[in-house]
């Protein structure tokens, strides 16, 4: 869902640009406390994939663009400041190197495809683990996705609306609407991945917001 350059006024991808550059900074910040040297190969390996999945995208009606996201599962896998880090340099390079998403609209595609996407995926999801206390994983990485791309998508939608670019149920019939369906595909993707890199315990959390994890025996849900 990139939003191209001259979809968002002056005030918004501004404003964006500003908050989406903190919470990359922030992230950074917490990224290096959390994590560990042995994991940066797999993160670099997921974040190879998600800029591959990314990159095939379609036009929406009204509104930008749709496609697989990876949000939930770069945070399920690592947590939600290192899958911010991740998405923010797929987007980066996409924007920049193919022109996949504006360069003056960085900002809010890292909000809501990177921040908004990883800490929905990663929050319904840690959430889930504990009331269920392991139970169902396959089912809560599911939900966990297909939330995480509907939260993105309603993200876009209303700073698309707020823009004056289209009217708010145009955005969000179109963005949402779509999304929706995606999100489908997007959850078997990351069910099928991070029960995969789980199970093998290849793929183990980093510390801080994961130590869920560490507690729950490794079984398909």
């Amino acid at each position: 869902m990139h939003i191209p350059d001259g979809f968002l006024d002056a005030k918004t991808w501004i404003s964006t640009t500003i908050i989406g550059a903190g919470a990359v900074s922030y992230s950074l910040r917490k990224s290096k406390l959390s994590l560990e040297p042995n994991k940066i190969p797999m993160v670099a390996l997921i974040g190879a994939f998600v800029f591959a999945a990314q990159m095939i995208n379609f036009p929406i009606a009204g509104a930008t663009s749709g496609h697989f996201l990876g949000g939930a599962m770069t945070s399920i896998l690592f947590g939600p400041w290192i899958g911010t880090i991740v998405m923010a340099a797929v987007l980066l390079v996409q924007a920049i190197v193919f022109q996949d998403g504006g360069i003056t609209v960085l900002g809010a595609n890292i909000l809501c495809t990177g921040f908004i996407g990883c800490f929905t995926g990663n929050g319904i999801y840690m959430l889930g683990i504990k009331l269920l206390k392991g139970r169902g994983r396959a089912a809560l990485t599911f939900i966990a996705s297909w939330m995480s791309i509907v939260a993105a998508a309603s993200g876009v939608a209303l700073l698309l609306a707020l823009s004056g670019t289209f009217e708010l149920a145009t955005a969000i019939q179109a963005m949402v609407g779509w999304h929706m369906l995606i999100g489908i595909g997007e959850g078997v993707i990351t069910m099928l991945v991070t029960g995969y890199l789980m199970e093998r315990s290849t793929a183990i959390p980093a510390r801080g917001g994961q130590a869920a994890y560490e507690n729950v025996p490794r079984h398909r849900a």
